[in-house]
């Protein structure tokens, strides 16, 4: 029988991750779920009192760095399936009977669509772009499922990358034409959006797409996101 891993890469979540982890409990079969895997990266807040309070998950110590943390959790998981979650990211209902399902017909990897816990038009349309199959729709907020024989096989998260970590692991995904968006919804947060504003936060993420696209590395993109959003 498949069983599930979920791995979240967590750094002063402590407004989120209680919420998430009751949530995961309360839709998911205990049957399906190998264990929760908390990957923190140095967090500074509540957090880990938090999560201390959750005695079936599994906290681990991490170097910061989303990359560094999901990869640290996969190399201590278990299940035959690795689903990344973000600590602001609540996926639907059966989430987990969902994903295996998907496995069982081949599906190594995919993702949910997604939609923010906002009425922002912008933020609603964004949210209904997800339900189509285009890569440049794909992002890490809709979460990633992924056989753990398949990670591993394609070298899991590049850690060179401290933004942009998902859509390089979703990339190669794609180029192997392994990936399927479920269609149910799942939530997440729209914080990043608030704190710098919808319309210069998204055109700076535009900016980082093309500059992906005309081949920046890692380390230029990092630049770039810390002197404009970071």
């Amino acid at each position: 029988m498949s069983k599930m891993s979920i791995i979240i890469p967590m750094l002063n979540e402590a407004d989120h991750i209680g919420h998430l982890l009751t949530h995961l409990l309360e839709n998911s079969s205990k049957e399906n779920i190998a264990e929760i895997i908390i990957a923190d990266g140095g967090s500074t807040d509540k957090s880990l009192d938090i999560v201390s309070k959750h005695k079936s998950v599994k906290l681990l110590n991490s170097s910061k760095g989303r990359a560094k943390q999901m990869n640290l959790g996969a190399k201590n998981a278990t299940g035959s399936i690795l689903y990344f979650l973000h600590a602001d990211s609540f996926p639907p209902k059966d989430f987990d009977t969902l994903i295996i399902n998907e496995v069982k017909k081949g599906n190594e990897a995919g993702c949910f669509r997604m939609k923010f816990n906002s009425n922002h038009l912008w933020l609603k349309l964004a949210g209904q772009l997800t339900r189509l199959p285009w890569k440049i729709c794909r992002g890490g907020d809709q979460s990633q499922f992924i056989t753990a024989t398949l990670f591993n096989n394609i070298g899991g998260f590049n850690e060179n990358f401290t933004i942009y970590e998902d859509n390089d692991l979703i990339a190669k995904l794609y180029d192997r034409k392994q990936f399927v968006v479920i269609q149910k919804w799942l939530t997440t947060s729209a914080r990043c959006y608030c704190v710098n504003g919808v319309w210069r936060l998204q055109y700076h993420y535009w900016r980082i797409h093309l500059k992906k696209w005309m081949g920046a590395d890692a380390k230029e993109l990092n630049r770039y996101y810390k002197k404009y959003i970071y």
